[in-house]
């Protein structure tokens, strides 16, 4: 009883278009009513008068079974956001403005565990065992080195970094 066009007709235009879940609620309560409404794609038929905290449940139960059912299947990548930077731990990518950068293993786990833990300095021998796994028995240039690195791909100006800053005679923590 809608203007211009009746409930049958919009559920079978949304039905066309999109899939998400559609609720019928009408005053028309014949058998043949319902089983039209639920043939051209609605999910359910609620006939007034109804009950307003039915509804409520039965557009919960309808949501909740969509997004089980569109979601079934689908990994999601695990990424971390940080300003412009996004780090995509899953498909190991970084992507900074936009651009992607390339990264060596090493230099994406450090860079991805120092994102992990921000706002926490870490020394140059912890950094070394987290990353590589051994005691650093005097490698911990390596460090350095990497993250000297890891700054020319990511931060704009590497002499006053806004990702990951040297706490002299510490280590090196990354800012929020």
């Amino acid at each position: 009883m809608l203007p211009g066009m009746d409930g049958f007709e919009i559920c079978k235009l949304i039905r066309e278009k999109k899939n998400t879940p559609i609720i019928m609620v009408s005053a028309k309560k014949e058998d043949i009513d319902k089983i039209r409404g639920l043939g051209l794609g609605a999910d359910d038929y609620m006939t007034k008068p109804f009950s307003p905290s039915e509804l409520v449940a039965r557009v919960k139960a309808h949501l909740s079974r969509y997004k089980r059912l569109t979601s079934a299947g689908q990994e999601t990548n695990e990424v971390i956001e940080i300003r412009d930077l996004v780090i995509d731990k899953t498909a190991r990518r970084v992507i900074l403005a936009g651009e992607e950068k390339t990264f060596t293993t090493k230099e994406f786990d450090l860079l991805t565990f120092l994102a992990e833990h921000p706002n926490h300095v870490y020394s140059k021998e912890e950094l070394f065992k987290k990353i590589w796994e051994m005691e650093s028995v005097g490698d911990i240039a390596t460090v350095t080195v990497h993250i000297k690195k890891i700054r020319e791909k990511i931060e704009e100006n590497t002499s006053k970094p806004k990702y990951i800053e040297t706490i002299w005679g510490v280590g090196y923590r990354f800012r929020l």
